[in-house]
């Protein structure tokens, strides 16, 4: 699906024809940077709308394992000393913004999610902490379970940010998202030590995950029998796992298969 099926035309104009020029040009970013710095272009541009980053959803669950340069990515207009402190601040504590991006599709503000919440005491920490560096409020975009693109401005945005402009950017965030994947996978350092499938093993894996058995895989792939052995035991043996079972298990652990 593109941007164009997401929108009308007409809807804010001037914002949707950046950020179709955005997404169009999204291929010849080369690297996490240039793909935060061009959305950031486009929405100051038009609202008082940074990017603040954009973050993979660490496979084990446990946010503090993300790397900055490696699994998360912060953009040059975040106030200097923000990131660090968030980082001290929020080990073992209730993170709301994290929290929607991983149960839910839909973008917030952060003024909405406060609403949501109504946390008190020290669960207002990562509100208070924004606030004096001067975040007043945000907008995160939560993409295919997979990975969380964030904006902060000095303004409140509930009444600022339409629904329209919401999709637009939600759908240009995605886009974003999906050439930062291709960036990170292209850099094994990236992952550390995340397994790297070809296509053939992930379809094998995808279809036995759904209890097919291996003629079935075959019929579908189009391949010999043996062949679709061959590549699960190659899946296996790369996964660490002894059995398709614990293939399959494995893989939906890394995030390999949905």
């Amino acid at each position: 699906m593109t941007i164009q099926t997401l929108i009308s035309p007409a809807d804010d104009g001037e914002l949707h024809t950046d950020l179709i020029g955005y997404c169009g040009r999204i291929e010849a970013l080369r690297s996490p940077s240039e793909v935060l710095d061009g959305l950031h272009a486009v929405t100051t541009r038009h609202l008082p709308l940074a990017v603040l980053g954009a973050a993979r959803f660490p496979m084990t669950g446990d946010w503090s394992s993300l790397e900055l340069g490696k699994s998360a990515f912060l953009h040059s207009s975040v106030p200097n000393g923000w990131w660090e402190e968030y980082c001290a601040l929020a080990h073992g504590k209730f993170r709301p913004m994290l929290f929607l991006a991983v149960t839910s599709l839909t973008s917030y503000t952060w003024t909405e999610a406060r609403r949501m919440f109504q946390p008190i005491g020290v669960d207002k920490w990562a509100y208070e902490l924004a606030l004096r560096y001067g975040m007043r409020d945000g907008f995160t975009c939560p993409v295919g379970g997979r990975w969380v693109v964030a904006f902060w401005s000095r303004k409140e945005l509930s009444n600022i940010i339409t629904r329209p402009m919401r999709i637009l950017i939600y759908a240009a965030a995605s886009v974003a998202t999906l050439r930062l994947d291709q960036l990170v996978d292209l850099d094994p350092s990236m992952l550390g030590s995340r397994t790297r499938l070809t296509p053939r093993e992930l379809a094998v894996l995808r279809l036995v995950s759904t209890g097919a058995q291996f003629r079935e895989v075959a019929h579908e792939l189009g391949l010999g029998e043996e062949t679709v052995r061959s590549h699960l035991r190659k899946a296996q043996s790369k996964l660490g796992v002894r059995n398709r079972t614990q293939a399959v298990a494995e893989a939906l652990r890394q995030r390999l298969i949905p």
